[in-house]
């Protein structure tokens, strides 16, 4: 976290370094919409090579992702105890109950996510038409990201 600061008081410091990130950048974005721009075809993926991963090492991954994951516990810390009573005797059980509520409903939202995606995927994947234009579509932002960026100012 101490690197951070350290780098954004350099930044804020010299002109110079900020500009030498500024224009990498906008090169790595231009570049990054050229490579859209430039493929062809389908997407394509690998399904008989792929390794076979366990359940447990997937929930394991996604838990330590989550709790590693400050924005989540900013949230909870900043948002949910504004519905607690001050005169709530046992606070501590009614924050579990919100955060469970809210894991729950995320639960529930990321589900449609990955039946939606599940149901979307062949439609997507082996279109060529569809991919033209996801590919032109992502091309664009990061040609409008570059712009922008070129246009910041400290």
């Amino acid at each position: 976290m101490a690197v951070l600061f350290g780098l954004t008081a350099i930044l804020h410091a010299s002109a110079v370094v900020f500009n030498i990130i500024k224009y990498a950048g906008i090169v790595y974005l231009l570049y990054m919409a050229w490579q859209f721009l430039r493929e062809k075809g389908t997407l394509a993926l690998e399904t008989t090579a792929q390794k076979k991963t366990s359940g447990l090492k997937i929930i394991r991954d996604a838990i330590l992702v989550n709790i590693l994951n400050p924005k989540l516990s900013i949230f909870f810390l900043a948002f949910l105890p504004q519905f607690i009573d001050p005169k709530d005797t046992t606070p501590l059980v009614t924050m579990t109950i919100l955060s469970v509520t809210f894991m729950l409903m995320t639960q529930v939202v990321f589900i449609v996510y990955g039946v939606f995606a599940g149901l979307m995927r062949e439609n997507v994947i082996n279109r060529p038409v569809i991919m033209k234009w996801m590919r032109r579509s992502f091309a664009a932002a990061f040609g409008l990201l570059a712009a922008r960026l070129a246009w910041a100012q400290r």
